[in-house]
């Protein structure tokens, strides 16, 4: 079939490498062509053959699976991928979303899930499983309640703002993310700077800790 969707299988356990290339080989539609077992023979392979859907653990040898991913879609943005893992943490979730995951699901997931996921992925789609797509909302509404929550002697923005330079973020970085001017950042800063009483940015960040303001 010329429109069957390529995809690519990482994973660095030989069983579940081959169970899944069995499972994926019963549907007309899907063509494996090839298989990874860590990191960089993912990015290797991805670029020798640009598959159609990456199907990925994130626990693998040398490069995680969300690292190898950032390095695939960097040169190959319209590789998609759809993460089949163990891990169910906030962390490793929204890591996946970042790289550009499309699909999540859990391993035990049924293969029709699995099935499912490609198709819907390979069309534009998006398909998280329900546990994924509640974690990663539970933690966007606490993240939310944290930013609508301003720190003693800041403000709402200015709270935003020093959250992101605790993150290691620039000016540029934080301009891009609360979608406002390196201008406005530079004068937020300096308002914190003031504030805090500190003569930089990593200052204002150890003092903001120090006072039980801020949490890293």
């Amino acid at each position: 079939m010329a429109d069957r969707i390529r995809i690519l299988v990482a994973d660095d356990h030989p069983v579940v490498r081959d169970g899944l290339v069995a499972i994926l080989s019963t549907q007309p539609d899907f063509q494996i062509v090839g298989e990874a077992a860590d990191g960089e023979e993912l990015i290797r392979q991805a670029a020798s053959l640009l598959p159609d859907i990456i199907l990925l653990d994130l626990e693998m040898p040398g490069k995680d699976g969300v690292e190898a991913l950032q390095q695939v879609r960097s040169g190959n943005p319209e590789i998609n991928a759809v993460v089949f893992t163990a891990y169910d943490t906030d962390e490793r979730i929204l890591g996946a979303v970042r790289a550009g995951v499309k699909g999540y699901l859990l391993k035990g997931a049924a293969r029709d899930e699995i099935f499912n996921a490609i198709r819907v992925v390979h069309t534009g789609g998006s398909l998280l499983q329900p546990v994924v797509a509640n974690r990663l909302l539970e933690h966007l509404r606490a993240l939310t309640d944290e930013r609508l929550s301003p720190l003693p002697g800041l403000t709402e923005r200015e709270t935003e703002v020093l959250r992101l330079m605790a993150q290691g973020k620039f000016n540029k970085e934080i301009a891009e993310t609360l979608v406002i001017s390196i201008r406005t950042v530079k004068f937020h800063v300096s308002s914190i700077l003031r504030k805090l009483d500190a003569g930089n940015r990593t200052e204002a960040v150890r003092k903001a800790v120090e006072q039980g303001l801020l949490e890293l």
